[in-house]
């Protein structure tokens, strides 16, 4: 009976975390939306490549964000179980109506119910349940971590909201540090944590040992709590946060345009020149650009092989990073409309 008191536990469980699943879902679809056409640098391997926009990156976490809540949907009925199956899993002690009493005692607390078990319930139903947990953990911590490198001074693209009385640090005034991203970056940790003895808990002997009720009574309030929390943190940060667009703009053109050369190369080799020599004309003139601390324009400019093919208007264009977005905007647009529908938080 104790594992059916633990499933109606966990049903509640999994009904507050979708809730505040769902509301993030909605603040990241609202940010996703007005920024959809708000062009950024893009860092990969941490150098700035050619440009995204703010409305993809706030979409691509709530296109995980909705995952999970498609799997939280697909956990409930394995996760959320009871039983009534007697002191090794036989219902000896029910007599012959045991499976029909324990579908019903189940049915009405709201339950799944074994197909079969020994004296409990095999914890791989409760490991699914951890997995699930720092799956979501993970994804705040990879947007925390996301918040946190575009607030460094060098970037300064966003900020956590700060109060008006806030300490940023006891001995530099100045400091603004995102204080609740770390938070949020730190407790993922301890909730990744109860993975493994969540999985070991499952290895019990024969029909049963006490070796995962000891520990159970540490990792179910403790990873499900610090879950609820950096949900409700990650909420708070992301309806507060603030986009600093001149810093966008000039992370955008700190390279002079040489972080656009992917766009020249693809534009000569339509143009008839082959890729590979395009490649490294392109290439070639960027080192030259990053070297004279110049514009790739110029330099393009100045090649006789790019000038057969190209005037300095298109080259121009073909170095404006918002023109070379693709499809950025119509991805935004259809996630808004395919995970909408989960934001209608009742």
């Amino acid at each position: 009976m104790l594992d059916t008191a633990t499933g109606l536990q966990l049903k509640q469980s999994l009904e507050l975390i979708d809730l505040k699943l769902k509301k993030l879902l909605t603040v990241l679809i609202l940010r996703s939306n007005k920024t959809i056409t708000l062009v950024c640098a893009v860092r990969t391997h941490g150098q700035i490549g050619v440009p995204t926009t703010y409305g993809l990156r706030f979409a691509i976490w709530a296109s995980e964000i909705g995952r999970h809540i498609e799997r939280l949907n697909e956990i409930k009925a394995r996760v959320a179980v009871g039983q009534m199956t007697g002191a090794v899993g036989t219902q000896a002690s029910l007599g012959t109506k045991g499976i029909e009493v324990q579908e019903s005692m189940m049915s009405i607390l709201g339950l799944s119910h074994v197909d079969v078990s020994n004296q409990v319930i095999s914890r791989d139903r409760y490991a699914e349940y951890f997995m699930f947990l720092a799956n979501v953990a993970t994804t705040l911590d990879k947007i925390g971590i996301e918040i946190r490198t575009l607030q460094r001074t060098e970037i300064g693209e966003v900020e956590e909201a700060f109060g008006k009385h806030q300490v940023g640090s006891s001995t530099m005034p100045h400091k603004r540090n995102p204080i609740k991203s770390e938070q949020v970056c730190g407790l993922a940790r301890v909730i990744r944590a109860t993975v493994e003895p969540a999985l070991l808990n499952n290895t019990l002997w024969d029909e049963r040992d006490l070796t995962n009720s000891s520990c159970e009574r540490v990792i179910f309030p403790e990873a499900s709590i610090l879950t609820d929390h950096i949900l409700l943190v990650m909420i708070n940060v992301l309806e507060g946060l603030c986009i600093r667009e001149d810093r966008i703009r000039e992370n955008l053109n700190f390279l002079h345009g040489i972080n656009m050369a992917e766009s020249v190369m693809i534009e000569l080799t339509k143009k008839g020149m082959d890729r590979q020599e395009a490649h490294e004309i392109v290439r070639i003139s960027s080192m030259e650009a990053l070297a004279g601390k110049c514009a790739l324009a110029e330099v393009l400019g100045n090649h006789q092989k790019v000038r057969e093919l190209l005037t300095p208007v298109e080259i121009g264009e073909l170095l404006n990073p918002d023109n070379y977005i693709g499809t950025a905007v119509r991805q935004v647009e259809r996630v808004i409309e395919k995970l909408g529908p989960l934001t209608q938080v009742k």
